[in-house]
């Protein structure tokens, strides 16, 4: 009994000794981990960023004035800029602005940052240190609003190399004014400006730049605006004068856009140039039928009222006249026209039903003169009813008195020829085409066409 108590002893023993070897390796195993990972973690990481002090003693920010601008008193210290444009949001006619959302980048040079640094690796901090140094004060000219993005932090960037460059970034939108010039609309294309200058220091104390020229200016492929073709983007930079304060070096941002015109196609010119085909349906309806052409007219005059109100409604009250202008008010001139072509029309048949009465009723019967036929011309005759007329002369038929009676042709036909008959007619309905109703609504089917058509040549060559 005691040698199995004595070998169950050792056998625990031997387990124990066991797991405190393992214990043992797998501690050394992880210190061993441990040393790699920190080893790993001083080689590569950048040692100005290590610092155990404060930031500010780094920078040396309390050691030095920074509400002046570095060099002060020297010669003016360049600031180089440069743009990426992130999104151009929206164009308005109505107010003549534009809002644009952009990263604006400045670099400058202030040695009062300059650091120690071993790996020549710079230092990167938010917005909280903006605050403390000198920045440039650039800002934009004819700017209506404008804002830094605050979401979820200040949307700034500070990033300053051991030598004292510095590179300032932001992230803004803007809406600045754009003067646009209507005289084209909606056949336009529109060119905007977004202007960079300092506020307080002038050409002697600040000279802002373009940075790498045209290629300071980057924009996003997927920019686009639903009414504007964006055609391009460049830089310019020129001096501004202020008869108070001097001269301040001033940058541009220019666009040029061009406007698609293919939605006013659908919503102004072919609903327009359809009302004007519509009030020439008049002219194939009856004369008499008053109502039916009344209707007509006053419908297509309101419509064109209509388009021409909904138009100017989304733009500015400029004081001088469009290209939609011209192209809508001449369609509402060429609707009035065919209103007051039925007018014209109806008048003359008034006019004629009238002197065709009193006609009647002075010779009420003609049945008892021998040989006599009076014919009343409206403009639709035949050969035939001339022919009818032959041997009828002007007295057995009219009294001396009534030969001035513009609105019935009497005819007086002897053995002439057919050619000299003819030639007779053709004098005598030339002389009353314009009190003719039916020859008005007539020559209206092809003078209204064609001067539309005419119209529409012109105007498509000249603003396209």
């Amino acid at each position: 009994m005691p040698c199995f108590a004595k070998l169950f002893l050792f056998v625990l023993y031997l387990g124990l000794l066991v797991e405190s070897r393992k214990h043992r390796r797998r501690r050394w195993t992880s210190q061993l981990e441990v040393q790699k990972a920190s080893h790993i973690y001083k080689k590569n990481h950048d040692v100005t960023k290590t610092w155990k002090g404060k930031t500010e003693q780094l920078l040396r920010v309390d050691d030095h004035d920074f509400t002046m601008r570095p060099a002060f008193g020297g010669p003016a210290i360049p600031v180089g800029v440069d743009v990426q444009v992130e999104s151009l949001d929206s164009i308005s006619e109505v107010d003549m602005d534009f809002t644009m959302t952009l990263y604006l980048r400045h670099y400058w040079k202030d040695e009062r940052l300059s650091f120690p640094s071993t790996t020549n690796k710079s230092m990167t901090f938010d917005g909280r240190l903006v605050k403390k140094i000198w920045v440039p004060d650039v800002f934009f000219v004819h700017s209506k609003r404008s804002f830094i993005h605050d979401t979820t932090t200040d949307n700034i960037m500070l990033r300053v190399f051991p030598d004292g460059h510095v590179l300032y970034s932001m992230r803004i939108t803007v809406t600045a004014m754009c003067n646009m010039d209507f005289s084209r609309f909606p056949l336009d294309t529109q060119t905007c400006s977004l202007e960079l200058e300092s506020y307080a220091y002038t050409d002697e104390d600040l000279m802002l730049y373009w940075k790498n020229g045209n290629e300071s200016l980057k924009t996003d492929e997927k920019i686009s605006l639903s009414q504007f073709l964006i055609q391009k983007f460049h830089t310019t930079s020129r001096l501004a004068f202020y008869s108070s304060t001097g001269w301040y070096n001033r940058l541009y941002i220019n666009f040029t856009l061009r406007r698609h015109i293919f939605f006013f196609l659908l919503q102004t010119y072919f609903p327009a140039t359809l009302m004007v085909m519509l009030s020439w349906v008049s002219f194939w309806i009856d004369r008499r039928a008053v109502p039916a052409r009344v209707s007509l007219g006053i419908t297509t005059v309101l419509t064109m009222s209509t388009i021409i109100t909904g138009v100017n409604a989304s733009m500015p009250r400029v004081s001088y006249i469009k290209a939609v202008d011209i192209y809508l008010w001449v369609s509402f001139v060429f609707v009035f026209l065919s209103v007051l072509e039925y007018a014209a029309v109806n008048y003359l048949t008034t006019v004629q039903e009238r002197k065709e009465r009193k006609l009647r009723d002075r010779f009420p019967c003609t049945c008892g003169i021998p040989h006599s036929k009076t014919m009343m011309l409206d403009g639709t005759y035949s050969e035939s009813d001339a022919n009818s007329l032959a041997g009828y002369t002007r007295s057995q038929m009219v009294p001396e008195e009534e030969k001035q009676e513009k609105m019935v042709v009497h005819l007086t036909m002897s053995n002439e020829s057919n050619s000299s008959r003819k030639r007779g007619l053709k004098g005598h309905v030339g002389m009353r085409i314009i009190q003719n109703s039916h020859a008005i609504d007539k020559y209206s089917r092809l003078i209204f066409p064609g001067t539309y058509i005419f119209f529409n040549l012109i105007y498509w060559s000249v603003f396209s």
